[in-house]
C-alpha cells in the first residue's frame, strides 16, 4: 500500500493540512477524516500544503470536490499551495485551477484569506 500522511496544524484562524506521499483511493480516507473533523469543529478556512505530495489520483481529487461546497457555504474555502509540477498537471488537466485558488507558496495562500 502506498504511503500517505495528512497532518493538521493551526495558524491564526486557519488550519493547514500538510499532505505527504501518495493520495489515491486507498489513502483518501485519511484526508477525508481530517476534513470531516475540521467541519465538525466549525473550522472552514483551510490551506492544503502539497510540498511533500508525490502523487494524486482521481480519487484524491474527489476528496477536494466532496468538501469544497461545505467550506464555502460556511464562509470558508480550501486554498491549495506548493504543488510539484507533476501534481499540478493533474489538477490543471481536470480544470481545477478554475475552481480552486492554487498558490506557489503557503504564505500566499494564507494571505489570500486575509484579503
Amino acid at each position: 500500500m502506498a504511503d500517505f500522511n495528512a497532518k493538521v496544524r493551526v495558524f491564526e484562524d486557519l488550519n493547514i493540512i500538510d499532505v505527504k506521499g501518495y493520495l489515491d483511493a486507498h489513502t483518501a480516507p485519511e484526508l477525508e477524516n481530517e476534513l470531516t473533523n475540521l467541519i465538525k469543529s466549525n473550522k472552514y478556512k483551510v490551506v492544503v500544503n502539497f510540498k511533500e505530495l508525490e502523487y494524486i489520483s482521481s480519487a484524491g481529487l474527489g476528496v477536494f470536490m466532496a468538501y469544497i461546497e461545505s467550506m464555502r457555504e460556511n464562509n470558508g474555502d480550501i486554498k491549495l499551495a506548493e504543488m510539484k509540477p507533476g501534481v499540478y498537471s493533474i489538477f490543471d488537466l481536470l480544470g481545477f485551477p478554475l475552481l480552486y485558488d492554487i498558490f506557489p507558496s503557503e504564505e500566499e495562500a494564507i494571505n489570500k484569506f486575509k484579503q
